[in-house]
């Protein structure tokens, strides 16, 4: 293993190195995200998203530390929204989806941390990304690797997003196969070598995959809208049997699909349903965005990808959304049933949806770790 002045490691993988991703309900030292400005994603020059993000910080910081990566020229209007206790950092981003861009944190047995650096190309890159540039989205791990100190592996021949996997820290990965096998992630791949792939860098032992998700038009079916791990051995699934929801055929599918699954300790999985939302989440009318041939259009009666199962486990909550829904108290009530150590926490998310992703999307946990990266 070498390593570079920019804290890049080179020669050596992250399962040659004893390094893995924990689990998203394990102990959680502090969670990121990214502040939305686009004004050709966002509404209202992203002033309503803002508030909305700020919301979901702010349940968020009743259980563990925030850190908020800023564009410089809306550095202050940020922390002015903000409580002094959430850290706010000037970076440079060309969106605001955490889960994607900023670092998967890892640890190793004696709790160093360090960090992979996926390469990003907004979700499909010049076949069907969701806008361009995304120079400074592809820089964001590396930029806050920095600012913390910590070592990084960085993947620039595979393309992946936080959002398209969920581990369990016991050497089981969950996927799907509409997003990673899509033609703008890594058309030079095989399926097996993807595999490959998420094995050396997230130390797992087995993938899991499951054909779809539920947003083949934005993230190309991230595995975060439709399932993850509550505990070893345990799976939350998104899941309507009104044939006539727009998630119902993936939904559907999913649970049959995970339910007739092992990990890679051999459990079978046991899997629970959560309820999709009564009625389908679409963009309102009128909604004023800038249009931009650099981004994807939004446009009035769009379906939204609004899935109750991108929530966020955070250390002694989960924070989940919520659509004005009636369908809302049903999510939380069943979530209180898989999770009740927890106390489950709702925010109202429209807002996020209508850019596409909701509160697991603008999020990203950095593990609680003993040790710093050591040179």
């Amino acid at each position: 293993m070498s390593l570079l002045p920019n804290r890049l490691i080179t020669g050596s993988i992250p399962q040659q190195d004893g390094f893995y991703m924990p689990a998203e309900f394990e102990p959680i030292q502090k969670i990121w995200m990214v502040w939305p400005y686009r004004a050709d994603n966002w509404r209202q020059q992203a002033l309503p998203a803002q508030k909305a993000y700020a919301n979901v910080a702010l349940a968020i910081n009743r259980f563990c530390e925030i850190g908020i990566l800023v564009n410089p020229d809306d550095y202050q209007s940020c922390r002015d929204s903000l409580p002094a206790d959430i850290d706010v950092i000037s970076m440079p981003s060309n969106d605001a989806w955490a889960r994607d861009t900023v670092p998967t944190f890892l640890i190793n047995e004696a709790g160093e941390l360090r960090a992979c650096d996926w390469t990003f190309n907004a979700w499909g890159g010049d076949y069907d990304g969701l806008y361009s540039p995304w120079d400074d989205d592809d820089k964001l791990a590396e930029r806050l690797c920095d600012h913390l100190d910590t070592k990084r592996y960085r993947t620039d021949d595979f393309v992946m997003e936080g959002g398209a996997f969920h581990v369990d820290g016991e050497g089981t990965v969950l996927t799907t196969r509409m997003c990673l096998l899509s033609p703008g992630r890594n058309p030079h791949l095989t399926e097996a070598q993807i595999e490959d792939k998420l094995k050396a860098y997230l130390n797992v032992q087995k993938v899991l995959w499951i054909d779809d998700g539920i947003d083949p038009d934005e993230t190309t079916g991230h595995i975060d809208d439709i399932a993850c791990f509550a505990r070893p051995g345990e799976v939350v699934c998104l899941f309507t049997d009104n044939p006539k929801h727009p998630f119902y055929e993936a939904t559907q599918k999913a649970y049959e699909q995970l339910s007739n699954m092992t990990d890679a300790k051999g459990r079978r999985l046991k899997v629970h349903k959560l309820c999709c939302t009564k009625n389908s989440v679409t963009l309102p009318e009128h909604y004023d965005i800038e249009q931009s041939d650099d981004a994807k259009a939004r446009l009035t009666g769009d379906v939204c990808i609004a899935s109750y199962a991108n929530f966020l486990i955070c250390n002694d909550a989960v924070i989940v959304p919520q659509y004005d829904d009636i369908n809302d108290a049903l999510a939380i009530e069943q979530l209180e049933k898989v999770f009740p150590q927890h106390q489950v926490v709702g925010v109202r998310t429209k807002e996020i949806v209508f850019g596409g992703g909701n509160i697991h999307c603008i999020t990203q946990q950095q593990p609680k770790s003993s040790i710093k990266s050591s040179n």
